[in-house]
């Protein structure tokens, strides 16, 4: 998946990765693993927690809700959040994305997609659709807001762009912990969409 090796480019190897609804452990946790890297996946299905320690064995992976992580501050140097944030209402948004940049070491990325108006058809959406026979909650802020949540939360987002894959159009977007420089964060201003 080249959008996994481009965000990989600018990582340590051996780096520690969070994978955030991790599901089946593909492809995020194996194209990780495979690379060399340390990796914990997190999901709320014990079913797919199941299918990832099958499918990724040499990944640890554990049943956390995403908005309760449990790991000490600056425990990673990436976190990958792929297609899971936008099942979870966007009220609990903002504090998630500051959780995750909690867990980022200094400099550590995070790489995010989000719903938008070209996948629900609205410009903010709260609501079911229906995926592969099932309905599933949706949530999205416009993208300015959900940039908004991401810089409030102390991340500088280093690229945002709506991309194709499969079929579907979602909002990728690449975030990054600043380094503190002598007891100074540097600005942290969204980029537009």
């Amino acid at each position: 998946m080249p959008i996994l090796a481009d965000f990989a480019h600018n990582l340590p190897v051996g780096a520690q990765i969070l994978d955030a609804g991790c599901g089946a452990g593909e492809p995020v946790a194996h194209y990780f693993v495979d690379r060399g890297d340390t990796v914990i996946g997190i999901d709320v299905s014990e079913r797919m927690l199941a299918l990832a320690r099958l499918q990724v064995p040499e990944a640890t992976f554990q049943a956390m809700d995403m908005r309760d992580l449990a790991f000490q501050s600056a425990s990673f140097n990436a976190i990958t959040a792929v297609y899971t944030v936008f099942h979870l209402p966007r009220a609990d948004h903002a504090a998630l994305f500051a959780r995750f940049a909690q867990a980022l070491k200094p400099g550590g990325r995070l790489l995010l997609t989000l719903a938008t108006q070209e996948y629900t058809g609205q410009e903010e959406f709260d609501r079911e659709m229906a995926f592969i026979g099932r309905r599933l909650p949706y949530s999205h802020d416009r993208p300015e807001v959900a940039l908004s949540k991401l810089a409030t939360a102390g991340l500088v987002v280093v690229s945002a762009r709506l991309i194709e894959t499969g079929g579907e159009t979602f909002y990728w977007i690449v975030a990054r912990k600043p380094v503190v420089q002598n007891g100074v964060h540097p600005t942290t201003t969204p980029c537009p969409p």
